[in-house]
């Protein structure tokens, strides 16, 4: 990455110079100096590293594209650990550090802060140059009513299948379906020792996204805490997935059970690869491991199915998303220039970077199969993929809108996890949990405004 922090003294003591000695420089010198004097250093602070985000030749490839804007990489997090990251960036801002481009990880660390300030709108920049971030993303990325981010990787959420387990249970794989469906797979293929099924959470408060599974599946409201900061958990959405779950567990016997999942410390990537789950919901990061890895070898078929949807005649493809947001600081001195890298970044830089599916609706579907096959193309076994069904999901799912996070938002995660504790320990059924639940995020609610 370039640096020309010295260029615009250099540049002032050449003009000097010029002015002294020769009044008739060339208009070809001149113009050069202007463009050198043009040329800024914009920072970018990410936490994302070189392995995971290319960052060399993509970073190479935009200076390329654009001479006049540097890109000064300031990585937060050598590991690419997203907590350790966000605290130095929080440090960084507080210290009035320069800064032009920030990257988060999570919608959560965004919305918090854009409501600190530390990030500017960029719905000028988008409407000058005349587009829909709607349209042109597959992640709307908008808080409060106005853009501060546009979205860089798109990892939907997806159902892992034994495509081996399938075939023996005499099922297809399914390319639209719903809940109901999904636990009538599940019990069909619970046999010869294994589960149908794998959840991954809650456990302690996080992998939370296991507890609203039905509410996940819309395109609004798929929070416990409203946009408006009210408590969501009279949504019949939150109790249909607590009596999937409890039936599953209990009724069906084709989820493992949650008391060993906690007592053995489970974890998807064994249940899945080691065949003792038949399926599993899980972020589509997993794309870089399907095919298998030395840690986890794959030993069978995989397919991919889309996220399941509540009724049949619903809009699918709603499904958990996670994505890169791609902000403008607030104190940014070069707000068009730094516009200009997420723009790029967001479109033609995720082919550039190769890495990951990206969130630009733009992409074909050749450019797409592309993207794909080089994953793949990095696990052992790529072909032991059913590389049609992943292509079918990732090209369909949608992001729902963003529920800015409140400030308690631990409190509420924490409260969840102990009632539905209680609902799978059988202290008490899935009414008495929801009142429960109600009741006590109501508390926290009252005691917070």
């Amino acid at each position: 990455m370039k640096k020309k922090l010295w260029a615009p003294l250099l540049c002032s003591v050449m003009s000097t110079v010029m002015m002294a000695g020769c009044a008739g420089s060339s208009t070809e010198k001149t113009s050069s100096d202007s463009k050198q004097a043009e040329t800024v250093t914009i920072k970018f602070h990410t936490f994302g590293n070189e392995e995971s985000y290319n960052w060399k030749s993509t970073i190479a490839a935009f200076e390329k594209k654009y001479p006049n804007i540097d890109i000064d990489l300031v990585t937060l997090s050598e590991k690419g650990d997203t907590q350790e990251a966000i605290k130095k960036l929080d440090l960084a801002a507080a210290s009035g550090e320069k800064m032009d481009v920030l990257m988060f990880s999570d919608a959560a660390s965004y919305a918090q802060r854009v409501s600190m300030g530390m990030v500017a709108p960029i719905d000028e920049f988008i409407k000058e140059e005349g587009y829909k971030v709607p349209e042109e993303y597959k992640v709307d990325t908008k808080v409060d009513g106005k853009y501060y981010a546009l979205p860089g990787k798109f990892n939907p959420w997806y159902v892992l299948l034994n495509k081996d387990h399938l075939a023996a249970a005499g099922l297809e794989v399914p390319k639209d379906w719903t809940w109901d469906e999904f636990m009538t797979y599940a019990k069909a293929m619970t046999k010869d020792g294994h589960f149908g099924t794998y959840f991954h959470g809650p456990q302690n408060g996080s992998w939370m996204e296991y507890m609203k599974l039905a509410l996940a599946s819309e395109a609004d409201n798929t929070e416990f805490i409203t946009a408006d900061g009210k408590s969501n958990l009279d949504n019949p959405l939150f109790k249909k997935t607590l009596e999937m779950r409890l039936k599953m567990e209990k009724e069906d016997k084709s989820a493992v059970p949650y008391t060993d999942i906690l007592s053995q410390k489970l974890h998807y990537r064994n249940q899945f690869f080691n065949q003792d789950a038949s399926s599993i919901l899980i972020g589509s990061w997993m794309n870089t491991e399907l095919g298998g890895t030395d840690q986890f070898p794959l030993n069978f078929e995989v397919a991919v199915a889309p996220y399941p949807k509540n009724e049949k005649g619903d809009e699918g493809g709603y499904t958990p998303v996670t994505t890169d947001y791609m902000s403008v600081a607030a104190n940014s001195e070069h707000k068009e220039e730094a516009y200009k890298f997420i723009r790029w970044y967001t479109t033609e830089g995720q082919l550039v970077q190769g890495k990951n599916i990206p969130s630009w609706s733009k992409v074909s579907d050749s450019e797409l199969t592309a993207i794909i096959d080089k994953i793949l193309g990095g696990t052992k076994n790529p072909e032991k993929v059913d590389k049609e069904s992943l292509i079918n999901v990732l090209t369909n799912a949608k992001a729902s809108k963003i529920i800015p996070p409140v400030s308690y938002q631990a409190e509420v995660y924490k409260v969840l996890n102990e009632e539905y504790e209680k609902m799978i320990y059988g202290q008490q059924d899935v009414n008495q949990t929801v009142k429960a639940a109600k009741e006590r995020v109501q508390e926290i609610i009252d005691t917070n405004k």
